[in-house]
């Protein structure tokens, strides 16, 4: 195991890496930006770096200050966190060239994973399904026209180095196929610094499912069940479940399988996440890997009882799996929901700024993961993620009467947050029912009574 590690990233995965390393006997260094200087991963890590100003290109995605502190302070490996340089195949390169360890797969992987377009290619190679589209990438407008026609509207143009929602169009038609496409090409563009979109079937009001992987490097990989994160607004999550409310055994069963050979295609090694989208008709497509560890790490933690950062550390040192997919029992049903510093009546509107009434929840079955402390003084200049909430229970039922009580309790002023968001979402009785997907905040929690309506009927038929 290492003796000591920086973690290049800031907030409550810092913490959350901090926790794990202490556990393990492992010393930390936290990187920090001038915004930063108050945070509370600053205060708990055994040392403390500033790498520059508030600006995150200037700080968090300065590779040379990263590396500048990794070296001052001699750690043997960097931990990314998620965000930032995380999925960053030049970042891991770096490091492997500075002699330190990336906790993360190979800078390969990261790169073969990270083109969605090629990785949409080595999935029909082994056989996991993809969901109809363009061969490659898309050239230009005569050629997205010919595909769309093809496909058969709705199509959805994506960034081939796309990620968190950013450079995804829907068209309908062929007058809307054409902004479209020039839309996201210059998205993507300005989002990745690489313009390339391809072109897929729009699969309409689908679930979002998603299963954790984790590898050694000695060939071994298991799955560690799978996510729902169905309710989410634009491409963005709000909530997780894990096991995905509804599922047949059969599918799990499948989806499951179908993680572990992506994996296998992608020679991955770490933790990571294979996407998938689930129709009408219970049939999943391929949508992407993410080759990091996710924002919604805690559900898994909390329903198989392992630890997923410790897993990570181990993995990294050259240890193999201690575990194979036969030992991987599942408990109850956890549910984590996303406590932003935002107005969700007035447009979702970024709210920073000093927090002054700070009440977290507590009792049994609740886990906070979070960087907020009274009189914290949440900065503008990245995510505006402040907290998760993570709730275990006995079944889902169980589950949602105690994340509902644990939303009461909670309480941040005077900045605005998604909690009363949340506790509208719980308390919704599709969202209760499990008849959620990917449109149900738009169509149901934001949308006209009759989109709910139409829906129900739409179903009947």
């Amino acid at each position: 195991m290492f003796s000591k590690i920086l973690i290049a990233n800031r907030g409550e995965i810092a913490i959350r890496i901090i926790r794990a390393c202490r556990e393990l006997g492992v010393k930390t260094v936290a990187v920090f930006s001038k915004a930063d200087r108050e945070s509370l991963h600053v205060t708990l890590a055994d040392e403390a770096i500033c790498i520059g100003e508030a600006p995150s290109s200037e700080s968090y995605l300065n590779i040379p200050a990263l590396i500048s502190a990794a070296e001052i302070a001699d750690v043997e490996a960097i931990h990314p966190g998620y965000g930032f340089l995380a999925e960053n195949p030049h970042f891991a390169e770096i490091c492997e060239s500075c002699q330190i360890k990336f906790i993360g797969p190979k800078p390969e992987s990261i790169r073969l994973a990270g083109d969605k377009a090629v990785a949409r290619d080595e999935m029909k190679k082994v056989g996991v399904p993809i969901i109809p589209g363009s061969k490659g990438t898309v050239k230009d407008q005569e050629e997205a026209l010919r595909i769309a026609k093809k496909l058969g509207y709705p199509v959805i143009i994506k960034a081939s180095a796309g990620g968190g929602g950013k450079g995804i169009k829907i068209a309908h038609n062929d007058g809307k196929l054409i902004s479209a496409f020039l839309t996201a090409q210059t998205e993507a563009e300005a989002a990745f610094g690489n313009r390339e979109v391809y072109i897929e079937k729009c699969i309409e009001e689908p679930r979002h499912i998603e299963v954790q992987i984790i590898a050694d490097s000695f060939g071994n990989v298991v799955h560690l069940g799978e996510r729902d994160c169905s309710v989410q607004r634009r491409h963005q999550k709000l909530i997780e479940e894990s096991p995905a409310p509804g599922l047949s055994a059969k599918i799990r069963r499948k989806i499951g399988e179908a993680a572990i050979r992506a994996a296998k295609a992608f020679k991955y090694e770490n933790a990571g996440t294979i996407e998938f989208l689930l129709d009408h008709d219970e049939e999943f497509y391929f949508m992407e890997m993410n080759t990091r560890l996710q924002v919604e790490h805690p559900v898994t933690e909390m329903v198989t009882g392992l630890d997923l950062v410790k897993e990570q550390l181990r993995i990294a040192a050259g240890e193999k799996l201690s575990f194979s997919q036969v030992d991987v029992k599942f408990h109850g049903h956890a549910i984590e929901c996303r406590i932003n510093a935002e107005d969700p009546d007035n447009n979702f509107m970024p709210s920073p700024g000093k927090i002054d009434v700070w009440q977290m929840p507590g009792g049994p079955r609740i886990r906070i993961d979070s960087h907020g402390y009274p009189g914290y003084s949440m900065p503008p200049f990245y995510d505006s993620m402040l907290a998760k909430i993570i709730a275990h229970g006995a079944n889902r039922q169980e589950t949602l009467a105690v994340m509902l009580r644990a939303l009461r309790e909670m309480k941040i002023a005077p900045i605005k947050s998604t909690i009363s968001l949340h506790e509208k979402i719980l308390s919704n009785p599709r969202f209760r029912q499990s008849g959620v997907n990917t449109k149900f905040i738009e169509n149901v929690i934001f949308g006209a009574g009759k989109s709910e309506t139409s829906t129900e009927e739409k179903g009947k038929k």
